[in-house]
């Protein structure tokens, strides 16, 4: 095995190693502390998780075009006095808007609930956004074993605290939310010294770095606004049921959306070792690449919907009050599905062609029709229901939609039959809805071995191939 496949094996050792504990915070955080802290304040916590979500968009699209830009360099080979200066005009910038939120907020919703999330959500602003600059970074120059201590290390932080506030017979929401901004600067303080050769060189007058700075978000802008619009897709759902409903059915909802993400995680870690080495692959071995990793991977995540059915069993015990939630869950989770192959497969690999356009296009399209189905079935039907299928339509639209612009991109052909995932799908969903827990475990697992076999070859294939491919 050659040195760049041994480290993309040492690189994903990282990441997923670095996950798992992610997972297992996970747990503790969506299991563990709804169970202590009631409905009500849980809510009221998520809501904060949801806004504090959008704050990436507040540097403009400055960081992906940072990202875009020096993705697959070494970093001994980065202009660092220019990357460092605008690290600090990227601090005083967020400042400022952070400034400007908490004045509106002091005006609009003083003594309330929500001036206290808003609050704490313009700090995280600060913190996350100069936290996102050393993640970019380290992502982009492969220092992926730095990059995940980075990813990660406040979340310890966190877990500690929150152990410890809950052990104290700790209720309210508010300490959960400012532990999280808490622990993100202490990380922030940390990662900055991974890169202080870069941060603390002699600053470039703003007239001289802007035109960079410029280049910088004209460049990321376009994929910068694909992903806050591709987050509106599933935010504007649960805005309009936060507006329509109580905080509490928010709430369940925003329970159910965090376990399906924990299953993200895994997903995402290796999403995180792939765009640099696709960047330094072979561009002529892509399409190829593309085929085999998609054979390989949809049927895992088909797989991964198994998982449901013992977490129904266990929440359904240690959570009762959430059973609304559950029932939501076994419509929501094939999300994991489509969001994971938009994630690992279809976002990477255009961004490593640099087509960030294909995605901004497949995103605003999903989001018109999610805005629009959304407000139907909330506003006109006021069915939660119907709203989360709604939810599960859009993402597995947008998958289809970017992964059919992609393929044609490449022009290559899917070995497999998109119909047969599809129907994978559906009855997964319906099955949930219209049959007891045990008949919808059973039709599903049986769908599911009558795909496998079906695909086995072509699989199996796949596998032996891909794995030739990395040792070469």
């Amino acid at each position: 095995m050659n040195e760049k496949a041994k480290m993309l094996f040492k690189n994903l050792n990282y990441t997923i190693s670095a996950n798992f504990l992610i997972l297992g915070i996970s747990v503790i955080l969506n299991l563990v502390v709804p169970k202590f802290i009631g409905v009500k304040e849980y809510s009221f916590w998520q809501l904060y998780v949801f806004y504090s979500g959008y704050v990436g968009f507040f540097h403009l699209g400055w960081l992906e075009g940072i990202y875009l830009k020096i993705g697959g360099e070494e970093y001994e080979n980065l202009n660092k006095k220019s990357l460092g200066t605008q690290f600090w005009y990227l601090v005083v910038l967020q400042s400022i808007l952070a400034g400007l939120i908490i004045v509106y907020t002091n005006l609009f919703y003083k003594t309330s609930d929500r001036e206290f999330i808003f609050i704490f959500t313009a700090l995280n602003l600060v913190v996350s956004n100069c936290k996102f600059f050393v993640l970019y970074i380290l992502q982009a120059t492969n220092r992926i074993k730095e990059y995940a201590q980075v990813s990660r290390n406040d979340r310890y932080i966190y877990i500690i605290g929150i152990g410890l506030y809950i052990f104290f017979h700790g209720k309210s929401f508010l300490p959960l939310i400012a532990m999280d901004v808490i622990s993100k600067t202490i990380i922030l303080i940390w990662g900055l010294s991974r890169i202080k050769d870069m941060i603390f060189l002699k600053k470039i007058p703003l007239n001289q770095v802007f035109p960079e700075i410029k280049d910088n978000i004209k460049i990321g802008s376009n994929l910068m606004i694909s992903n806050i619009v591709s987050m509106l897709i599933l935010g504007i759902s649960r805005l309009m049921v936060e507006r329509q409903w109580s905080i509490e059915t928010f709430g369940k909802l925003s329970f159910t959306l965090s376990i399906s993400n924990m299953f993200m995680t895994f997903i995402n870690a290796v999403g995180v070792v792939m765009f640099p080495l696709l960047r330094r692959s072979n561009k002529e071995s892509l399409p190829l690449l593309y085929i085999k990793l998609r054979n390989v991977f949809v049927p895992i995540t088909y797989g991964i919907l198994i998982f449901f059915y013992p977490i129904k069993l266990i929440l359904n015990y240690w959570l009762p009050e959430y059973s609304q939630s559950l029932f939501f869950m076994g419509i929501l989770f094939p999300i994991v599905i489509y969001e994971g192959r938009m994630a690992l497969l279809v976002s990477t690999y255009l961004k490593a062609i640099r087509k960030e356009k294909i995605i901004l296009l497949s995103n605003v399209i999903t989001l018109v029709i999610a805005s629009l189905f959304s407000f139907v079935s909330v506003f006109i039907f006021k069915d939660i229901y119907l709203t989360i299928i709604v939810i599960v339509f859009s993402l597995a639209f947008r998958c289809m939609f970017a992964e059919n612009l992609l393929v044609d991109v490449m022009h290559i052909k899917l070995e497999t039959s998109v119909i047969i995932e599809i129907g994978l799908t559906v009855v997964f969903v319906l099955t949930n809805i219209f049959c007891s827990y045990l008949v919808s475990l059973y039709i599903y697992v049986i769908c599911f071995f009558v795909y496998l076999l079906v695909s086995r070859k072509i699989i199996m294939s796949s596998l032996k191939q891909l794995m030739n491919f990395i040792k070469k």
